[in-house]
């Protein structure tokens, strides 16, 4: 009997211990990583106020990027209808020039030739016309007769046309036949800008020879550069015509230009991509062809979840805020942003934060306190 009681102690005092560890480890049982709890003093302190989640009307704006281009029509390629040898120009890359302006002179035997049956064939003509006047009188009084007439008739035809077609070659070479005379033919030709721009490219030197379908220079019209946008299919739904573009260089970031959609290309390429043409609305001269741009395009505005721009946090690159579980007790809860406007941001997992209680005000006090406790 004296064994069995001291058994029966023994079990009940094993008991009453463990009992008593137990009721110790739910003591101190710490709280849940990502959540908070403020004493009375502390909630005072941190000005906490709560919010919902909002329908908000925000803008979505899609950022692209691109090079500055030329349409073809605005690329000019400069060469020589006839070719010569080059004997002076001055042009070099990003020069501007005007249109009408010598941009190189050329110097070859044929353009003395061309002159030379240009003033021949004139002369010819001349003396036709007397010849078929002379023959038309003849003829009248029948002191000659009708074929010869018309033969007379049919020269002066052909050289008025040999005329007319040396006349508009000298125009190719810029040189005026009104101007020739025997006294003023010269063995060398200009070469003139088409339009008032830049120089891009130089393909020339002294004394080389240039042929026909060279091209000696490339020059670039700035009135029509414009901005090729690179835009994904999921993208050109919300672009239209006319659209307002705001976009800059990476040299530059700070400097906007502000475009419109001129065009917007519908054929995909294999990258699932297409291209959107936009139009200055002032060309700045240090935008050059080629050069890589940014852009950003503010599509149709629309409603969306959205919390106030206070309520979320930022910890360790990624997105938080605060849901109010009970009076003074918070947990953490990540969030996923889209874009921001007035002060609001877009919630993308917005089904986590409906009907929930979340901190507006307060929110990197409780990210402090809570980081703090862990510490």
């Amino acid at each position: 009997m004296k064994n069995i009681s001291l058994l029966l102690s023994m079990l009940f005092i094993l008991n009453g211990c463990k009992n008593i560890t137990e009721k110790q480890e739910i003591k101190v049982k710490p709280e849940r990583e990502n959540s908070v709890t403020l004493t009375d003093a502390q909630f005072r302190n941190a000005n906490i106020t709560t919010t919902q989640l909002t329908q908000e009307n925000i803008a979505t704006t899609i950022k692209l990027n691109g090079k500055i281009d030329v349409p073809p029509q605005n690329l000019v390629s400069v060469n020589a209808p006839m070719g010569g040898y080059l004997v002076n120009s001055k042009l070099l890359p990003g020069m501007l020039v005007k249109k009408g302006e010598i941009i190189a002179t050329l110097q070859d035997p044929q353009y003395i030739q061309l002159q030379q049956d240009y003033l021949m064939a004139k002369s010819k003509l001349h003396f036709a016309e007397l010849e078929f006047s002379r023959q038309k009188d003849l003829n009248q009084t029948k002191a000659s007769s009708d074929k010869v007439t018309q033969l007379a008739e049919s020269e002066v035809n052909n050289l008025r046309i040999t005329v007319n077609a040396l006349s508009e070659k000298l125009k190719l070479i810029n040189i005026k036949a009104t101007n020739l005379s025997a006294d003023k033919i010269s063995k060398n030709i200009v070469i003139l800008s088409t339009i008032t721009g830049f120089v891009s490219k130089v393909n020339i030197n002294i004394g080389k020879y240039i042929a026909p379908a060279e091209v000696m220079f490339e020059l670039i019209d700035p009135d029509d550069i414009h901005l090729s946008l690179n835009v994904f299919d999921k993208d050109i739904a919300k672009l239209a015509i006319g659209q307002r573009v705001i976009s800059y260089s990476n040299a530059a970031p700070n400097k906007k230009h502000e475009c419109n959609i001129i065009l917007i290309n519908k054929d995909l390429n294999v990258t699932g991509n297409t291209q959107v043409h936009c139009h200055f609305k002032k060309y700045d001269k240090d935008l050059l062809p080629g050069m890589y741009m940014n852009a950003e395009i503010e599509t149709t505005s629309g409603l969306v979840n959205a919390l106030p721009e206070l309520s979320i946090v930022n910890f360790e690159s990624k997105e938080y805020v605060f849901i109010e579980t009970k009076k003074q007790q918070y947990v953490m809860t990540a969030v996923s942003v889209g874009v921001k406007k007035n002060g609001y941001l877009e919630i993308l997992n917005p089904e986590e934060l409906k009907n929930k209680k979340i901190v507006r005000t307060g929110a990197y006090t409780l990210l402090m306190k809570m980081k703090n406790k862990e510490e």
